[in-house]
């Protein structure tokens, strides 16, 4: 009985998470019917107003719509093989409890991957969940009970983890959200307008609606399509706003509450390489593909370059300018042999030091516990 009532409650948790997801499809399929039945069609008397508000309306709903359904269909990508630990080093770690030997057969295990953030005390990460040396900014999802690939965070309204594999798209989608908002109220305010001034007064209106004239349906969705858009595009902006501004610092919303360690101290501005190659980093380098909903961003989402040195003029002051000897101890260790990719290594080739493609030799390891 205790498996099938654990098996139920997973299952209805499921369920209610795809409610956010089933309430926002139903204020998108309700404009749809507003907007292009009730307004256009119904409302709109000019036969070339009518087509061209259409043909604009639906390009923009198009790309909103495949924004959205590729934000939520997309599975986050977890960290690759390498990164888990094997059943024999597993039971070696168990064995060894959490004694010296332990961290040294974790040391052993990562000093060939390319792990260089660490936890605030210095350690390498671990997720002792997922049994697994954690790549470089995934995070372990409580919702998901998985690791993730550069986590954003966990969006309830798509029912998914935003991070590496989906970034890219639930960007598009708050951008599109923004757009097919402000263009609903932009078109729709001069009808909205109309609502109340046609017919001499509000009370001659609600009195139209109470008879249930022909019009007044129209009337009725007009009204509240335009308080609904209005009022979604000043909280989507915002949220847009803040998620370009993630895209330009090359941070994502965990990196912008509690900045990455690196072996020299934390670093808020540790992956960013400058404003074009971060916004190349997540929307690729050609950019006939930015405005679309396809996967385009640099990398394997598992090593990312970095530059050590701080060149955020909100921060002038970096942990390795403070301490002139961490440049100096960063220069006499390498990488470690697994190299970045193409996709990612061009990005610092553009006037990059030699100092931005080396890394540090991994300190004296510790377990981070996350469950």
């Amino acid at each position: 009985m205790a498996p099938s009532g654990s098996c139920m409650k997973r299952t209805c948790q499921r369920v209610l998470h795809w409610i956010p997801v089933l309430f926002i499809s139903v204020i998108v399929a309700w404009s749809y019917y507003a907007y292009v039945f009730q307004l256009c069609i119904e409302s709109i008397e000019d036969m070339g107003e009518k087509v061209a508000t259409l043909l604009a309306y639906h390009v923009i709903f198009i790309l909103f719509t495949w924004s959205y359904m590729k934000t939520i269909f997309t599975a986050p990508m977890t960290p690759q093989k390498e990164f888990h630990l094997s059943h024999a080093d597993r039971e070696q770690l168990e064995r060894e409890g959490r004694g010296e030997a332990h961290q040294e057969i974790l040391k052993r295990l990562a000093k060939d991957l390319p792990i260089y953030t660490r936890t605030m005390s210095g350690g390498i990460r671990y997720c002792d969940r997922c049994q697994l040396l954690k790549p470089d900014r995934s995070h372990h999802c409580s919702v998901c009970d998985k690791c993730i690939l550069k986590m954003d965070h966990h969006c309830p309204w798509v029912n998914n983890c935003v991070g590496f594999s989906n970034y890219k798209f639930f960007v598009l989608f708050l951008g599109y959200s923004v757009l097919y908002c402000m263009f609903i109220t932009a078109t729709d305010v001069r009808y909205f307008i109309l609502f109340w001034t046609v017919g001499g007064s509000i009370h001659k209106n609600i009195l139209k609606f109470v008879d249930g004239l022909p019009d007044t349906q129209a009337k009725f969705h007009i009204m509240f399509l335009f308080f609904a858009a209005s009022m979604f595009s000043v909280s989507l902006f915002s949220l847009f706003g803040y998620h370009c501004w993630l895209v330009c610092k090359n941070r994502s919303t965990l990196e912008a509450f509690r900045a990455p360690a690196f072996r020299h101290g934390t670093d808020k501005n540790g992956f960013s390489l400058g404003l074009s190659k971060n916004i190349r980093q997540v929307f690729g380098d050609e950019k006939k593909y930015w405005l679309l909903p396809v996967f385009t961003s640099l990398g394997d989402g598992c090593s990312f370059p970095t530059c050590l040195v701080n060149q955020d003029p909100e921060q002038p002051n970096s942990a390795s300018r403070h301490n002139p000897s961490v440049m100096s101890s960063e220069e006499t260790h390498s990488f470690p042999a697994r190299p970045l990719r193409d996709s990612q290594t061009h990005l610092l080739s553009d006037g990059a030091s030699q100092n931005d493609l080396r890394g540090t030799s991994n300190p004296a390891v510790t377990i981070e516990n996350e469950t």
